[in-house]
């Protein structure tokens, strides 16, 4: 027997018994006459104690041991002298009457530790000893936690969990798929699903009724902290249902998670139009921890002989509580120039000081006097103290830009509260997007969600101007600035998905190629449906607080799309490439 308990698991009331322990030295403490050994696993640490006095050999031998050796000791429990209150097991110790080393180890090239001096590629390039930290065990345990309890809630409410293929048909639509070579059909390609859409839909058509899968999805797309070429969803389909429905269900997913999973109640989600969420944040998915809304000025900043405003779609600003004196010229100035870099992409920054005494200071003072100005604080509702900060340009564009201003200055003001969480669902979204360089829609979900019920007549009927107006019945959940989950009531009817097809530009014969099973499918009676999926990776690291995504998956991959711990994607051998009629090309200098 390896072990009669974990090293996390004893306490005072096992005191005097006989125990074995098996696990990783942590540290080696050698005091003369009595050494000390730190014993870790997954489930906690357990100081040894090693008595020269007791046994003198056992004593040398365990002076040799080296941090990761793995051993195995018995030994019996007893109280600790000098307590430690940081470990569950900090009262007791165990005084050890035999060592077996079970496998020796090299020198770590970090410290596995809590805090490591590894630096992020290198604990990647050695994944698995990285994973022998506490922090990041705790992510990976917790994730599992959570996907427990996804099922557990699923099948409570009578979801069936399936699993759909994971050699699929490439389609154009959306991001760039991964492909597969066949070796048995010559010159043919599968490819790697980026969500099992189709599938689902068709498990409707088939009478499943309510489907869940947590999926791998893949994704040959550029990569940042919040993504990775392969993902996790917790993927889910519902027939029978209206938007209602499917955002009840899914609420009370949501809210079951953080209950159990974090001991967090979430109230009642709250609802918002798209386009309201794009006027009053600039986002689809604002961060509504904190207010500081926009405030649209063309009212109040147009017609007073200042270029840069008359000559803008949209003036629009946030209202900065209470930090008029915290921002000198100089601050300003490094915000000004925060805001002109390519990643926000304003042109420049005007501000108004509304300070303590009632007088006003401002960047644009010299065509604004102070009744003028206080046309702007009335416009914001900003009270003495407060520093208004405004944009101006194209509408879409200066919305993103001062959307950006605004996550900035929440970070600057201590309003984006960790462990603090405003769920919201945001509806209404537009069904197609129009790319003018393409001239051609883009759907703004995918091509099976179907248009709101009362614009159905009008897609089928109405003008290009019309098309640019349908409003998708299509909803996403998002969590402090982050969408964790996004669905739609889907099209069931052949009629009105040709349409949509024709609509993204689609030939008869291209979308009979690519989506014929589909649309035959729904000639057999498919019954109305819809459907969300949550990203399983994004919904843990958002709960547990965490702005990348990868310390919450096993064995992820960097920035680049690499595994370096297995050094993926690499060649093939040329065999392979001839057996599957594959060809390299030479690369272009």
């Amino acid at each position: 027997m390896y072990r009669t308990h974990n090293c996390g698991q004893l306490r005072m009331e096992h005191i005097g018994q006989e125990i074995t322990l098996s696990g990783w030295v942590q540290t080696n403490r050698d005091l003369g006459q009595m050494s000390f050994v730190d014993l870790r696993d997954r489930y906690g640490i357990t100081q040894l104690a090693f008595n020269v006095d007791s046994d003198a050999d056992l004593h040398e031998a365990s002076t040799k041991l080296r941090r990761e050796y793995v051993i195995k000791i018995t030994g019996t429990v007893r109280e600790r002298s000098s307590k430690n209150s940081k470990i569950p097991t900090g009262n007791i110790e165990i005084d050890v009457t035999s060592l077996e080393v079970l496998n020796e180890a090299k020198t770590p090239p970090f410290t596995i530790e809590n805090e490591t001096d590894g630096g992020e590629e290198l604990r990647m390039k050695y994944r698995y000893l990285d994973l022998r930290r506490k922090p990041i065990q705790e992510n990976i345990i917790f994730r599992s936690s959570v996907a427990i309890e996804t099922r557990k809630y699923l099948a409570e409410q009578d979801f069936i969990e399936v699993e759909t293929p994971v050699l699929i048909k490439s389609t154009p639509e959306g991001a760039r798929d991964f492909v597969v070579p066949s070796r048995m059909n010559k010159g043919q390609f599968y490819a790697l699903p980026q969500s099992p859409q189709t599938f689902k839909q068709l498990l409707m058509v088939s009478g499943f009724d309510k489907y869940f899968q947590i999926v791998k999805c893949f994704r040959d797309e550029d990569l940042r902290a919040d993504r990775q070429p392969e993902f996790t969803q917790i993927d889910c389909e519902m027939s029978f249902v209206t938007q209602e429905q499917i955002l009840q269900t899914f609420e009370g997913l949501t809210k079951h998670l953080f209950k159990v999973c974090m001991d967090v109640e979430l109230g009642d989600f709250p609802r918002m139009t798209y386009d309201e969420a794009l006027q009053k944040y600039g986002s689809d998915k604002p961060d509504t921890r904190f207010g500081m809304e926009f405030v649209e000025l063309n009212e109040v900043a147009k017609g007073h002989d200042f270029p840069v405003f008359d000559n803008a779609e949209l003036v629009v600003g946030i209202c900065a509580k209470g930090q008029a004196d915290s921002y000198s010229n100089k601050d300003i100035k490094k915000l000004t120039e925060w805001v002109q870099r390519p990643q926000v992409g304003a042109k420049g920054l005007v501000y108004i000081k509304y300070n303590a005494d009632g007088s006003f200071k401002s960047s644009a003072g010299k065509f604004y006097n102070d009744e003028q100005l206080a046309a702007f604080a009335t416009a914001f509702g900003a009270e003495k103290g407060d520093l208004m900060l405004i944009l101006c340009g194209e509408t879409d564009k200066v919305r993103s830009q001062l959307s950006d201003l605004r996550l900035e200055m929440g970070d600057r003001m201590g309003l984006r509260i960790q462990g603090e969480f405003n769920p919201l669902w945001v509806v209404d979204f537009p069904l197609l997007e129009w790319d003018e360089d393409a001239d051609r829609f883009h759907a703004m979900h995918h091509p099976f969600t179907s248009p709101k019920k009362e614009d159905i007549e009008r897609m089928l009927t109405g003008d290009h101007e019309t098309m640019k107006a349908l409003r998708a019945d299509a909803y996403d959940l998002v969590m402090n600035g982050w969408e964790i989950g996004g669905g739609s009531i889907r099209i069931y009817d052949r009629a009105l998905q040709e349409k949509n097809f024709k609509l993204l530009g689609f030939t008869d014969e291209e979308a009979e190629e690519q989506f014929g099973f589909l649309m035959g499918a729904f000639e057999y009676g498919a019954p109305p449906h819809g459907g969300i999926a949550f990203g399983f990776d994004r919904l843990v690291s958002i709960m547990k607080g965490a702005a990348s995504i990868r310390d919450f998956m096993a064995f992820p991959k960097n920035n680049q799309g690499r595994d370096i711990m297995i050094d993926a994607p690499a060649n093939i051998d040329q065999t392979q490439l001839e057996e599957l009629t594959l060809k390299i090309l030479p690369l272009e200098k």
